[in-house]
């Protein structure tokens, strides 16, 4: 089983600045402060991303290259190709 903790915590933490966003709107605060917050709601959604990947690079993938399974390291190249591409959009 994978640790995630660290990409719950970042999620948790941009939980709440997301809640935070909406009272902003919410109280019709000016419109620079609201998006900043969101800023960093995205910020934090990255680095939980980040983290997600980290963990399975270091987790699953490290495991599919240990086997001797060829068809399990080709799979778990192309997920990590895939991965990359839509970070990258």
């Amino acid at each position: 089983m994978i640790d995630h903790s660290e990409a719950k915590k970042y999620l948790r933490i941009a939980q709440g600045n997301l809640e935070a966003a909406m009272k902003m709107i919410d109280n019709e605060r000016y419109c620079v402060d609201i998006s900043n917050q969101i800023l960093a709601v995205n910020a934090l959604l990255n680095k939980a991303n980040q983290q997600v990947i980290k963990d399975h690079v270091h987790s699953c993938i490290r495991a599919a290259f240990e086997s001797d399974d060829e068809g399990i390291k080709e799979e778990k190249v192309n997920e990590v190709i895939e991965l990359l591409r839509k970070v990258m959009k």
